[in-house]
């Protein structure tokens, strides 16, 4: 998916994975300028959250990394914000009791600034389910995913490069969901 970014500062802050390290590349190849860590200048600022679904986690430091670069964006007059989080932030799963509520926050949080900083600042989420070799979710959700299969991990960065296009101008305050289908319903018969 071709994109212009041309002159747009991303930063992409969070947990380093593969599926950050993947949008880093796709915004590259779309001429951002990517940088990991954190930086308030930022046009556009990824907020890659943990996609191990059995590690404690608290949100907080994010979600206040969020809101503080949101208010330099408005400041400035206009940006985007896009986490990146597992399908259970959108659909809670039995196996990680604790991952969903946490990652519940997440999506509340980023409803709630998207409303905050409307219309300067478009806040949005991409929710991944079960892609390849662990890159996200869990290996269990395969029997459930319409699909049939894990995703692979370019599959799930043209989701972020929809978010991220400057031509994307009215989707605010959404999470895209690129799971197979494992949050729209059960995959299998019972």
């Amino acid at each position: 998916m071709r994109i212009d970014l041309e002159g747009r500062r991303v930063a992409i802050g969070g947990v380093r994975h593969a599926l950050a390290d993947a949008a880093a590349a796709a915004l590259a190849e779309n001429c951002a300028t990517v940088a990991f860590g954190v930086e308030r200048e930022a046009d556009l600022l990824i907020i890659a959250h943990p996609l191990d679904l059995d590690a404690a986690y608290r949100p907080d430091e994010l979600i206040a990394l969020a809101d503080w670069t949101a208010d330099a964006m408005i400041e400035r007059g206009g940006g985007r914000i896009i986490h990146i989080v597992p399908a259970v932030a959108v659909l809670p799963m039995r196996r990680h009791a604790a991952a969903g509520p946490a990652l519940a926050a997440v999506i509340a949080a980023m409803r709630g600034l998207a409303m905050r900083a409307a219309p300067t600042v478009l806040v949005n989420a991409l929710a991944t389910g079960w892609i390849e070799a662990g890159a996200s979710g869990d290996a269990a959700m395969g029997t459930h995913v319409p699909l049939g299969r894990p995703g692979r991990i370019e599959e799930a960065v043209p989701g972020l490069l929809f978010l991220a296009d400057p031509m994307n101008t009215y989707t605010t305050g959404q999470v895209l969901t690129v799971d197979g289908g494992w949050t729209a319903g059960y995959g299998r018969d019972f």
